[in-house]
């Protein structure tokens, strides 16, 4: 029996016979090469000698798959062609006794050309007869690298000159893991690997489960389809090829072909007769699907695979190189993206599913949720649901394609959700969250032009509280009043709590300005805040100016990691086979605050009803509300965001085309509370739970108030910091009620109506292209 592993096994034939038998087929093959080049007028055969590729020289495109954090779970597969290279010694036996048995019987002792074969297409050269087509696995070999086409007598010279050149310079194991790795068995797999995975689901990695390894009777259905990989485009019934799925004719072609794989296996010795006898033709071959080759690009994780390639062509190793290099590189690309918290993600946030909150079920099809979560300390990004195909619009943030160009529609005004950094700023200038400012149902702020004679009017409260109009900053905050927070913005400087923002996570934010009807994008970190701030007003204190979804997760994950700022990012690691390309950086930065800041931080949000969990985890959040253009009744864009200490994540709902939420039953009244608050809180229960993580591990610590006073105009006690009471009083998010505010100083730069936007994926106007954008 002759081994598929050992070239060696053949014979016993002694040096000298060896040698006479080299010079021997060396002559033939002169005599053969002559006769065509003297047939065909080639004389110039050094050409064929000097140029054709071997295949050191091919770079044959591979499919690069992308997968989650765990690196077994394949998330998509990119690529123009589909195949996955594999060594030939980490193949199992199945693939490479098949192919021998079905393409060449003689591959293991011949000298790579059929010389009978190069001789009569020389005489039918001459003699002007039938043409010739036969060819041995290194020639069939040589023929895909040299790219060559047709049976033509130029085509079978460099065929066997190819073929010469590697049997001399490569081994028999080398030549055949070049062929398995090569050659198209159709459904556009090209490569053994490939078409396992895309006929049968398996493998043929040896070092695989059993029950995962490609067998030998699936290896001759595969190998049966290399004499003809498709159908005929010309007959396609009449010729129909081997595809056991394509129809009855090609089943029967399968099945004849396998047969013969069989007997030649047998005469190879590779199956006895019992064993072959034994042998069942497999019916397990998987229906025809065109979109084998490149999956998971129409799913919600297709934005993921939108955000890695992004990410990746910002890098050293891939930057100012062709998409190309990365689809078709066979490449390993490892996301951040845990699965479980990812199918957290999609349950709660798709809001077409049977598993979304009841509360945002059967709603209008203009809604739209999206959802972001990021691990603290790290910034990985656990879960990104920006829209349900990733071939469609991002709801969830912004990328660069492969051209440059700005895609996504991520960015939204975040309302009150945006106080949070103000209060981070308040807390890290040790202004505590027991002092009290007036809070009153209106009020005048005449340095940033919000008067009664100004055209937006003074700021208003959209809700109550019992505190009123003297609120300690952690009752305003509960009740998001927006007097208080309009004040405290003013006090701290735009320019602080812009600075609070950007270094806690917010990378862009977009301003309105005079005569442009779209937000225009403004890098954040491209510029110090003071510069930033001058494309701002006070009303980014209480939400005004755009941001994204991801950014805004970024920023609560900052928070959740004790003020230590980590890049929100989606790629862990880039291989090649056992080449490292590239590999995730953690680094953090520090906001500067101290623990009593975070204290008080976690003490005062985890307050907010809408951010308290029932699966025993410590949690602190906030709600969002932005009315739509000058309404004081309906709302465009609600939020949600938060974090316990082992994850953070921000929820935005709004609508497709930028018109007010309006549920099913007609009612405007969506707030952050009501709509991304259960999405939030399913999301966070869900995932939490699938992370398998102890929250007793996560707890937060109480502050100590350092020189907390009484209250000067209220009688009414603070409450004790292990109290987890809410004001007297609870009311929903806060929406900021002032229909249209002036921006100071010019009050002509009032913000427009949220812009109507396309749901098809478009350029941002506001992003530059040439512009590059950092690794997220």
């Amino acid at each position: 029996m002759l081994p598929t592993d050992d070239n060696d096994a053949a014979g016993a034939a002694t040096a000298p016979t060896r040698g006479r038998k080299r010079r021997r087929q060396r002559f033939l093959i002169f005599l053969a090469v002559f006769a065509l080049l003297a047939g065909t007028g080639l004389v110039a055969g050094g050409y064929y000698f000097d140029s054709v590729p071997t295949p050191t020289d091919l770079k044959l495109p591979e499919s690069t798959t992308v997968y989650y954090a765990d690196g077994r779970t394949p998330m998509a597969k990119l690529g123009e062609e589909n195949r996955t290279i594999v060594p030939y010694d980490q193949m199992n036996d199945s693939a490479k006794q098949a192919i021998v048995a079905a393409e060449d019987r003689t591959f293991w002792t011949n000298k790579g050309i059929d010389f009978s074969g190069v001789l009569r297409a020389a005489w039918s050269n001459l003699t002007g007869g039938q043409r010739q087509g036969a060819s041995t696995i290194t020639q069939q070999y040589a023929r895909v690298a040299a790219d060559l086409r047709g049976v033509t007598y130029s085509r079978k010279l460099r065929e066997a000159v190819i073929a010469w050149k590697l049997d001399d310079k490569y081994s028999k194991e080398e030549i055949l893991g070049f062929y398995l790795n090569t050659v198209p068995f159709g459904r556009g797999a090209y490569g053994i690997e490939a078409a396992a995975q895309t006929y049968f689901g398996k493998t043929v990695r040896r070092d695989a489960p059993p029950s995962q390894q490609l067998t030998q009777a699936e290896a001759m259905v595969l190998c049966a389809m290399v004499k003809q990989p498709e159908a005929d485009p010309a007959d396609p019934e009449g010729s129909p090829g081997y595809d056991p799925r394509r129809n009855a004719r090609a089943r029967q072609n399968s099945i004849d072909r396998w047969n013969y794989i069989r007997d030649g296996m047998v005469k190879l010795g590779y199956l006895t007769p019992e064993q072959a006898a034994n042998l069942a033709y497999p019916d397990t071959v998987k229906p025809i699907d065109p979109n084998a080759g490149r999956s998971g690009l129409d799913r919600p994780t297709g934005l993921v695979v939108n955000h890695v390639l992004s990410e990746l062509r910002q890098t050293e190793q891939f930057q100012g190189k062709p998409d190309e290099v990365i689809r078709d590189g066979g490449y390993k690309i490892v996301t951040t993206v845990d699965k479980r918290v990812q199918e957290a993600a999609e349950a709660a946030a798709d809001i077409r599913r049977d598993t979304a909150p009841e509360a945002v079920r059967d709603q209008p099809k203009n809604w739209q949720a999206a959802l972001v979560a990021v691990e603290p300390g790290t910034g990985r990004v656990l879960g990104y649901y920006g829209g349900d195909s990733g071939t469609g619009a991002d709801y969830a943030g912004w990328y660069y394609d492969e051209n440059g160009q700005a895609r996504g529609f991520g960015q939204h005004p975040p309302g009150s959700s945006f106080k949070v950094y103000d209060l981070a700023a308040a807390v890290k200038d040790e202004i505590s969250v027991k002092r009290h400012f007036d809070s009153p149902e209106t009020k005048e702020f005449p340095e940033s032009g919000r008067t009664k004679g100004s055209p937006a009017g003074p700021i208003r409260n959209a809700e109550h509280a019992a505190c009123q109009p003297d609120c300690a900053l952690w009752e305003a905050t509960v009740a998001s009043l927006n007097v208080t927070y309009f004040e405290l913005t003013e006090k701290l400087g735009i320019a602080k709590v812009i600075d609070m923002a950007k270094r806690a996570g917010v990378d862009s934010m977009w301003a309105t300005e005079q005569g442009n009807p779209q937000p225009q994008r403004v890098d954040l970190r491209d510029k110090p805040a003071a510069e930033a701030a001058k494309r701002f007003s006070t009303e980014v204190g209480i939400g005004q100016y755009g941001i994204t979804v991801q950014d805004h997760a970024n920023g609560m994950a900052t928070f959740a990691a004790g003020g230590k700022r980590a890049e929100a990012h989606f790629v862990r690691s880039v291989t090649k086979g056992e080449d490292k390309i590239y590999t995730e950086q953690l680094a953090q930065t520090d906001l500067g605050l101290d623990e009593e800041a975070i204290n008080q931080l976690d003490w005062t949000l985890r307050r907010v009803k809408a951010a308290k969990l029932d699966n025993g985890w410590d949690s602190a959040g906030k709600t969002g509300t932005w009315q739509a253009g000058q309404s004081t009744t309906q709302n465009v864009h609600t939020w949600m965001v938060g974090w316990t200490g082992a994850l953070a994540a921000a929820v935005w709902l709004g609508t497709t085309d930028g018109k007010p939420l309006k549920t099913s039953d007609g009612s405007y009244e969506v707030y952050g509370s009501t709509g991304p608050g259960p999405i939030w809180r399913q999301f966070m229960e869900q995932a939490t739970a699938a992370l398998k993580l102890d929250p007793d591990k996560y707890r937060f610590d109480e502050p100590k108030f350092p020189g907390d006073t009484p209250p000067p105009t209220t009688d009414r006690p603070a409450p004790p910091s292990s109290s987890p009471t809410l004001s007297p009083r609870p009311t929903p998010t806060a929406t900021p009620s002032h229909p249209s505010p002036t921006p100071s100083p010019s009050p002509s730069d009032r913000p427009t109506p949220t812009p109507t936007w396309s749901p098809s994926l478009s350029p941002l106007p506001t992003l530059s292209p040439s512009r590059t954008r950092r690794p997220r």
